[in-house]
């Protein structure tokens, strides 16, 4: 590979941009209502049985897909990340909006991580924002 392939190549993946995250589900309006107490808000889109919150540059959306059926069968292959400097308070909230307790808040280097599920068991972790030593 040349000098310029590889420049190339670097342009190109730093050239994307992480707009939306989907999960696909068979019931899309139990997940939404979920979603919609966890974001405090109702959903910045709703069409039928699709669903979607805007994040900063990013969105989940929610929607029925013909391939989902049940619960995640491997629910940590990606997890939904949520920054908060309050990981027990929001950890307790959740529990009180039925998500599935994974593990309970631990401390790891003075930041706090907690991990629960969606009804369709998808996980989701509580985290303190990380701060970047520059």
């Amino acid at each position: 590979m040349t000098n310029q392939d590889t420049a190339q190549s670097k342009q190109q993946t730093t050239t994307l941009n992480l707009n939306s995250i989907m999960i696909g589900t068979s019931q899309p309006r139990v997940l939404a209502e979920f979603y919609q107490n966890l974001f405090g808000r109702p959903a910045d889109m709703a069409e039928e049985d699709w669903y979607m919150w805007q994040a900063g540059s990013t969105s989940l959306s929610i929607g029925e897909h013909s391939e989902v059926k049940g619960t995640a069968k491997e629910p940590a292959r990606i997890i939904l990340n949520l920054e908060t400097r309050q990981v027990k308070e929001e950890f307790e909230r959740l529990k009180s909006l039925q998500a599935t307790v994974i593990k309970e808040p631990y401390d790891i280097d003075g930041g706090w991580i907690a991990t629960l599920a969606d009804p369709d068991g998808n996980y989701i972790q509580l985290m303190t924002p990380w701060e970047m030593e520059g």
